[in-house]
């Protein structure tokens, strides 16, 4: 039995964070075996807003060795970037053509980022769903990883799919590009910042204590714990809206030393701030010891990365040139066999 495909992947702007990994990258390790997996790097979406060329190189490259540090195993998915294959932006053309411009007018993320840059805010931003729209549906995924955040953009490229191109398009009501069903998941789906306990850890805060980087080391672990933001209550507690830090800094806690809530409810509801704080240093730094290392051999000795980035190009290649010579013959393109 052929097995259903995923397709995730996260940007390459800043540096990745225990969000990033307990919230996303961690979750594709677990799914790898059970799903035919495809993992990009999506560099094309990170200059959507202001960028630094040289330091897109560098991160691009940094994201894709922590997605195998984390637990990416190229033998069981393929790992790219998404720049690397062209059919991305041309589908995306594909697909701009049939798309409703007031669709794009109502993503919610646009309105927020359009809000922060004013009169610079560029086409690319207000087409990024539709991209996104194209690095799912270019891979036939069945399932796509998502957050709470991200479902919108999920139901657009099925909405393109289904309104706009299959019931438009599609002959003896086969279907031209399959539809896609959201994976949500629920267990570390959204890590919130260590300063506000209401807003997500975000790469784009300003204030790096916000979040702990995957690459941190030990010293600065413990520093931006220690100014994580607290309450006055003694002990602490799952669930409690009045205590949203509280809530976050022991779902990390949970998650780093793979332990239950059940669990470590008991052992902290009658702990101080000024004891837990030391252990979760201890736990995230323990925890991305070996990420680390793993890491640091990829970047150190590149050989090893540059095959598992050429093997996943060359699968992704195939696998998209398919289904974008499907839709194009849909369209009604001459085909360069026909000349």
């Amino acid at each position: 039995m052929n097995k259903k495909r995923i397709l995730s992947g996260v940007q390459p702007t800043g540096d990745l964070h225990i969000g990033n990994w307990l919230g996303a990258i961690r979750n594709w390790v677990n799914l790898q075996k059970e799903y035919d997996t495809y993992v990009c790097v999506v560099d094309l979406h990170a200059i959507t807003v202001p960028h630094n060329p040289e330091k897109l190189k560098s991160d691009t490259l940094s994201t894709a060795a922590l997605y195998i540090a984390c637990g990416m195993d190229p033998k069981e998915c393929s790992i790219f970037v998404q720049s690397h294959i062209p059919a991305h932006t041309e589908l995306c053309w594909l697909l701009n053509c049939v798309t409703p411009l007031n669709w794009m007018e109502r993503m919610i993320q646009f309105k927020e980022k359009a809000l922060k840059q004013g009169d610079n805010v560029s086409i690319g931003l207000l087409d990024y769903p539709v991209l996104m729209a194209a690095d799912i549906l270019l891979y036939d995924a069945d399932l796509v990883p998502v957050g709470e955040d991200q479902k919108q953009h999920l139901e657009l490229a099925r909405d393109i799919a289904q309104q706009r191109i299959n019931s438009r398009f599609s002959k003896d009501k086969k279907p031209i590009l399959k539809i896609p069903q959201p994976l949500i998941m629920k267990e570390g789906a959204k890590i919130m910042s260590l300063l506000d306990g209401s807003s997500k850890m975000s790469k784009s805060d300003p204030n790096e204590n916000s979040r702990i980087g995957l690459l941190d080391n030990p010293d600065t672990i413990s520093k931006k714990i220690k100014k994580a933001k607290t309450d006055q209550h003694y002990g602490l507690e799952f669930g409690n809206p009045k205590r949203p830090e509280s809530d976050n800094l022991l779902g990390i806690y949970s998650m780093v030393t793979n332990q239950s809530k059940e669990k470590i409810r008991k052992e902290c509801s009658a702990m101080g701030w000024g004891k837990f704080k030391p252990l979760l240093t201890d736990a995230l730094i323990s925890s991305l010891e070996p990420i680390q290392k793993k890491y640091n051999a990829l970047i150190q000795d590149r050989s090893e990365l540059n095959n598992v980035l050429k093997e996943g190009t060359e699968n992704a290649k195939i696998l998209s040139g398919i289904t974008l010579q499907r839709l194009k013959e849909a369209l009604g393109f001459l085909e360069t066999t026909s000349i």
